[in-house]
């Protein structure tokens, strides 16, 4: 399967990775969300939120966030209404902690955790009586999802999935984040880590002895902080067993890729070759278009998410 160069065509005025990536963070249009929200019980005593749309339909789409994120997401906004409108049931999971309220163990979430996406989906199919008809993941989701699917290979229930922007070797992104414009995206979101990781530990008891404001890079806070609590030797250890591109060959369910060349989050040499794909891997690589960017259209009043309309087209396939 070789990768695609796809038809993506940026606004003209947002050419650039970093106009891409932040122009929908601050004006893209926000639309309005009914969602009902369930507390999943997890076995490990933990717990996990969903938000539910109310859509009336058997096509229910699992959607994953990126690091830090949440429902107010441009992206997660974004797919949710777009999958009503087109006639699924999307289904948001918050990963552990990412809520907006402190899960109860020591343990969070990170880039490799499949069991919590695991038991999502049994979960789904315990209360609805089938499985998701797809998942759909964002930056840190996309490497949980395509992780998932390498890990579960002819297994996995679910007919689709689609990764948008995707960390495929995360030492590769850690590096990254340490050059250029990028470090704003570095300092932002080491930012939310540092809050979240000493507003939790304010109410609980941390099993870490480790000043979180000290550390200035992704590798010293995964080395520090992400490896240690969930039991990784080492930030390179964590980054080794959890990055997704090693499991790409494995996937069978079939699956959009949709990442662009210019993503400041990734060097250009981080996406896949040919040789690391499969025929149920269909690859759109863009020269344009960001970290989940991939704004289109001709004018400021006039824009439309090019990866949104991907991710619709691709789950409708054959439906």
């Amino acid at each position: 399967m070789a990768v695609k160069i796809a038809d993506f065509k940026p606004s003209w005025w947002l050419r650039s990775a970093h106009l891409q990536t932040l122009w929908p963070v601050f004006f893209k249009k926000k639309h309005r969300l009914d969602l009902l929200v369930e507390q999943v019980e997890l076995d490990d005593g933990d717990f996990i939120d969903l938000y539910w749309s109310q859509k009336d339909s058997a096509k229910i789409v699992l959607v994953l966030h990126g690091l830090e994120g949440s429902l107010d997401s441009h992206y997660a906004n974004g797919i949710i209404y777009q999958l009503e409108q087109s006639g699924y049931k999307p289904v948001f999971m918050y990963f552990r902690g990412c809520s907006g309220r402190v899960n109860r163990l020591t343990r969070a979430y990170h880039s490799g955790e499949t069991g919590d996406l695991s038991a999502i989906v049994e979960h789904i199919k315990n209360r609805t009586g089938h499985y998701p008809y797809a998942v759909v993941g964002f930056s840190l989701g996309a490497n949980v999802l395509l992780k998932w699917l390498g890990e579960t290979g002819e297994t996995n229930p679910v007919k689709k999935a689609v990764a948008v922007s995707v960390p495929f070797i995360l030492h590769d992104a850690a590096e990254r984040l340490q050059h250029g414009l990028s470090k704003v995206y570095r300092e932002y979101l080491l930012g939310s880590l540092r809050t979240t990781y000493i507003e939790k530990f304010k109410l609980i008891e941390s099993p870490l002895h480790v000043e979180v404001k000290d550390l200035k890079s992704f590798w010293d806070y995964d080395d520090k902080v992400t490896a240690p609590l969930h039991g990784f030797d080492g930030a390179q250890d964590y980054y080794d067993r959890c990055s997704c591109r090693q499991y790409l060959k494995a996937i069978r369910t079939p699956t959009r890729i949709i990442h662009s060349y210019d993503d400041p989050f990734m060097f250009h040499a981080t996406m896949p070759g040919d040789d690391e794909l499969n025929d149920c891997i269909d690859l759109l690589a863009t020269r344009y278009g960001g970290h989940v960017g991939f704004v289109s259209g001709s004018n400021p009043f006039a824009t439309y998410s090019w990866c949104e309309l991907k991710i619709t087209e691709f789950l409708s396939v054959n439906k």
